[in-house]
């Protein structure tokens, strides 16, 4: 009898000073070489996973792994991440999480003791095989812009500020001609690293949120909001960038088509900077329902 019990766990973070979501150990390029074996020191960064992890392995008291559903980059954040760990819990030795302690004990455990730029949501048990990569169906990231001439101050960390008014009709107009299957080549970088450029969009569209006032100045707050089976390396941030230029005027809202027939990255749009962009949802064949939206 396996006495393991998987936890599914929803996450939210301010990714602003992680290096990304996945644990990263690269070598220190200020280190000197070991003279036997050539190799330098590795240098542990602040990663999301790493710190969710520790939170958990304190929490149960066990070794754990955590596997998280997307490797969001440094400055990325989320809303609506999800990872799971197994534990099995012995009440002869005080170890692991057993199910009648319950899942919001769970959660107020592991928020005592993650750091304040992560919070964990909800905890629910899941199958032993659920697999929060693997089994993710769909995924919805956000994008978000001021537009105007004053920069953002407050929510600086969250915020992407275009000093361009941007025309929100043309820019929705663009994203309509990437909903469906496409090659994505042209709007990924070139170290993807993945076997197919092949994914498919089920929503793209861009919402202007209004004007905020600041004393002598307006700023317009717009938002890209695009959902899909599954994303290419940094290829909403690329999504980004070619709205924008459609919407300064740049680029034709017609010309998406031919930019995604040609594969070739340098006829889409630049790669936006990451504190705009947020994870804000995941979901399963498992959901009950659309308790993301």
């Amino acid at each position: 009898m396996n006495d393991s019990i998987r936890y599914k766990l929803t996450l939210a973070y301010d990714g602003t000073d992680f290096a990304g979501w996945q644990k990263q150990e690269p070598p220190d390029p200020d280190a000197s070489p070991d003279p036997v074996t050539g190799e330098r020191p590795r240098i542990k960064l602040r990663t999301v996973q790493e710190v969710v992890e520790q939170a958990v392995r304190e929490t149960v008291r066990e070794p754990v792994t955590l596997t998280g559903a997307s490797r969001t980059d440094a400055g990325v954040h989320a809303r609506g991440q999800v990872a799971s760990f197994m534990t099995t819990p012995d009440p002869a030795r005080g170890v692991g999480w057993p199910l009648d302690r319950g899942t919001d004990a769970l959660v107020q455990a592991l928020n005592s003791r993650l750091p304040d730029d992560v919070l964990c949501l909800m905890a629910e048990p899941v199958a032993l095989e659920f697999d929060p990569i693997s089994g993710a169906r769909s995924k919805e990231y956000t994008y978000t812009i001021q537009s105007g001439h004053t920069r953002p101050l407050f929510d600086r960390r969250t915020v992407y500020h275009c000093y361009h008014e941007l025309d929100v009709a043309r820019m929705q107009e663009a994203a309509r001609h990437l909903v469906g299957e496409h090659d994505f080549a042209a709007m990924a970088q070139a170290s993807h690293g993945r076997k197919t450029t092949v994914r498919t969009i089920f929503a793209c569209d861009v919402e202007d949120e209004g004007e905020r006032s600041f004393p002598g100045e307006t700023a317009r707050i717009v938002r890209i909001r695009v959902s899909g089976s599954g994303f290419l390396y940094n290829m909403v941030r690329i999504i980004a960038g070619t709205l924008v230029e459609v919407g300064r005027g740049k680029m034709e809202p017609d010309a998406i088509p031919g930019v995604l027939e040609s594969g070739d990255r340098v006829n889409a749009g630049p790669t936006l900077a990451p504190e705009g962009l947020r994870l804000e949802w995941i979901r399963y064949d498992t959901d009950d329902s659309d308790l993301h939206t």
